[in-house]
């Protein structure tokens, strides 16, 4: 629940920022149309793409969040959600070594059954207790696309 009410803070921070931020580009335009200044249109122009791209990066991450979120709650309820006995650092993450030592397991499951999006997000679950965020995602992404696929 702490991290549901961080991501809502922090989107809507960025929200804000990216409101703010088309306020400026917006002024800037009318500045350059009003007044006949080539830079200052130039400007607001340039300025109001960064707008544009932080919305589009925060919808897409948001919906990330929420259907990887949809599909642990799904195999929590299933009762297959990795439970691999693995030492904790005081810190409450996963030791490097223990989570290596599990990863095998997972990455065989999914080259036994490449369409099983079940496979793929214990996989991310693996991925992630090792520390590699990015081949979390990955294979989180992979598990979303075959299940919206099934």
């Amino acid at each position: 629940m702490t991290t549901r009410i961080g991501v809502a803070v922090m989107a809507a921070v960025f929200a804000l920022y990216i409101w703010l931020l088309g306020g400026r580009a917006v002024a800037l335009i009318g500045a350059g149309l009003d007044e006949s200044e080539p830079v200052a249109l130039v400007m607001g122009v340039a300025i109001l793409v960064f707008p544009v791209l932080g919305a589009w990066a925060l919808a897409r991450e948001l919906l990330f969040g929420w259907r990887a979120d949809r599909l642990a709650r799904r195999l929590a309820t299933e009762g297959t959600l990795p439970d691999d006995d693995v030492r904790l650092t005081p810190s409450g993450r996963v030791v490097r070594q223990d989570a290596d030592q599990a990863f095998p397991a997972y990455r065989r499951a999914v080259d036994d059954a490449p369409d099983d999006w079940r496979a793929w997000f214990r996989l991310s679950v693996a991925y992630s207790a090792a520390g590699d965020t990015r081949r979390a995602r990955q294979a989180a992404r992979t598990a979303i696309r075959l299940e919206r696929g099934a």
